[in-house]
């Protein structure tokens, strides 16, 4: 049987309907060193989920960071360890997302 491929979208790919951030739709566990567009991922769904200074959109994760991921697991209820794994990563999804949460 032959078939063709399937185009690779092109633009920015959502998660969804709708996703607030839009740097990938890759969801690695992230932690203290990490670096790249999943860390701006992260940074940018934390910007849209905590009250407060917003993080610098760098791809670095750093304390400022990982400060920020505990007071988000903190305030979601959920293991409170610093580390983006795929617990984090469903919450954060959904709050940033959400019009209905923010911590």
């Amino acid at each position: 049987m032959g078939g063709t491929a399937a185009a690779a979208p092109q633009g920015p790919v959502t998660h969804g309907s709708r996703d607030i951030c839009n740097f990938t739709i890759s969801r690695p566990t992230l932690k203290l060193g990490s670096s790249g567009p999943a860390v701006r991922q992260a940074q940018c769904y934390l910007n849209h989920s905590l009250t407060g200074p917003d993080l610098t959109l760098d791809g670095v994760f750093g304390p400022v960071t990982d400060a920020a991921t505990k007071r988000f697991q903190a305030c979601a209820g959920i293991v409170r360890d610093g580390v983006v794994g795929a617990q984090t990563w469903s919450f954060l999804v959904f709050w940033a997302n959400s019009t209905a949460f923010a911590c």
